[in-house]
C-alpha cells in the first residue's frame, strides 16, 4: 500500500525538510525555513583533530535530533520516536504503521539509497528519508533530496538503518502522533531567535560560535602541517565547498534557509527592521558562498600556497566579523518585537 494523501516535496536539508512534511502531512501548514529557525537549527562551531575526528572539521547546524526536539517542546507536537536492536522487530513495527497509513520518518546511511546515481553515494549516519508505502520487497520513499516518491528494497533499508560507526541510527525511527489546535508564532519565534543569538555571540567555549568561526580562520592556515600530501590537503580544503553547499544546507551553510526564516518572520510581526535583517543575512551568505567556491578553486587546482591560505583565512574572518555584528543588531531588533 501507498499513503496516497501524503504529498512528497523537495526540501534544502533532510532533518527540517522530512519534519516540515509530516507537519504538513499531520495538518500544520509551516515552511521548512520556519521549522529551521523556530528549532533554533542556525549554529557554529570548529572542531579540532581528536583521537575520534582524524582531521578538524566545522559545523553549520545544530546536534542532528535537536531541531525535531526543540520544535517539539516549542510548538507542542506530540512525537513517537524508538531505537531498536533486533532489524526484524524494526521492520515489523515500521510495517505495522505503514499499514495505518502512517507516514514515519527513518535515519538511515545515505550509502544505501540506491535510487541515488552510485557516484554520490557516501556513507553518512545522518539521513532522514519518510517511508510512506511498501509494495512486496520494495519501500515507497520520499527523500528530501529527490524530486520524486521513489522505491527502496528493504534490505537496502535495513542495513541503512543499522549501519554501524558514527552517529549510528540504531533502527531509529519516529513518526507525529498529535499537533496542537494552535500555535503562539510570536513567542516561539521570539524564544527561538534569541537561542540562536546566545549561541552565536553569548558565553560559549572557544570553539563554538563566531569565536568558533575565528578559530576556523586562523587554524586553517595550519592545515598543510597536518595533511599527509597536498592531494589530501586539496581533499579537505574541496570539503569546504561540500559543507557550505552541498550537505542540504539550502546554501552559504544555512544562512539563506535563515535570512527566509527572518523574513517570514518579519511578515509575521510586521518588522521592517527584522526584514532588513534578512536582506543582511542574505548577503552575509553571499560572503560564504564566495568562500566555498574560492576554496573549491584552489582546491581544484593544488593552489594551496600560504598566499591562496591566508586569503581564505581573511575571507572566513571577515564572515566571522560580519556575522557579530548582525547578531548584535538582531539581538536589539528581537527584544522590541511585540
Amino acid at each position: 500500500m501507498i499513503i496516497d494523501s501524503f504529498k512528497h516535496n523537495m526540501a534544502a536539508h533532510c532533518e527540517s525538510g522530512t519534519l516540515t512534511a509530516l507537519l504538513k502531512h499531520k495538518g500544520l501548514e509551516i515552511t521548512e525555513p520556519m521549522i529551521f529557525g523556530m528549532g533554533s537549527g542556525l549554529y557554529f562551531g570548529y572542531l579540532s583533530r581528536t583521537p575520534n575526528l582524524n582531521f578538524p572539521m566545522f559545523i553549520l547546524r545544530t546536534k542532528p535530533g535537536k531541531l525535531r526536539k526543540k520544535v517539539a517542546k516549542r510548538l507542542g507536537i506530540k512525537f513517537k520516536s524508538e531505537k531498536f536492536r533486533n532489524p526484524e522487530k524494526a521492520e515489523i513495527d515500521l510495517d505495522a504503521l505503514i499499514a495505518k497509513g502512517i507516514p514515519v520518518a527513518v535515519q538511515v546511511d545515505l550509502y544505501y539509497m540506491e535510487y541515488i546515481p552510485e557516484w554520490e553515494r557516501v556513507h553518512a549516519n545522518i539521513h532522514f528519508i519518510t517511508i510512506v508505502g511498501k509494495e512486496g520487497d520494495y519501500y515507497t520513499v520520499s527523500d528530501s533530496y529527490f524530486p520524486i516518491l521513489t522505491k527502496l528494497h528493504k534490505d537496502n533499508l535495513r542495513k541503512a538503518r543499522f549501519a554501524k560507526g558514527y552517529l549510528a541510527p540504531k533502527g531509529f525511527m519516529y513518526y507525529i502522533e498529535e499537533i496542537p489546535k494552535a500555535i503562539d508564532e510570536k513567542k516561539i519565534i521570539k524564544r527561538a531567535i534569541k537561542e540562536t543569538i546566545n549561541n552565536m555571540i553569548g558565553v560559549q567555549p572557544p570553539f563554538i560560535g563566531i569565536r568558533g568561526m575565528r578559530m576556523f580562520g586562523r587554524k586553517v592556515i595550519g592545515w598543510p602541517k597536518i595533511t599527509r600530501d597536498v592531494d589530501h590537503l586539496s581533499h579537505e580544503i574541496m570539503k569546504i565547498n561540500i559543507f557550505l553547499e552541498d550537505q542540504g544546507t539550502g546554501g552559504a551553510g544555512f544562512r539563506f534557509m535563515y535570512a527566509t526564516f527572518l523574513r517570514q518572520a518579519s511578515q509575521i510581526f510586521n518588522s521592517p527592521e527584522l526584514d532588513g535583517l534578512s536582506k543582511k543575512m542574505m548577503e552575509i551568505g553571499d560572503g560564504w558562498r564566495k568562500i566555498s567556491y574560492f576554496a573549491a578553486k584552489i582546491g581544484k587546482n593544488r593552489d594551496l600556497g600560504l598566499e591562496k591560505l591566508s586569503e581564505l583565512s581573511k575571507m572566513i574572518l571577515e564572515r566571522a566579523d560580519a556575522e557579530e555584528q548582525f547578531y548584535k543588531e538582531l539581538k536589539i531588533v528581537v527584544n522590541k518585537l511585540n
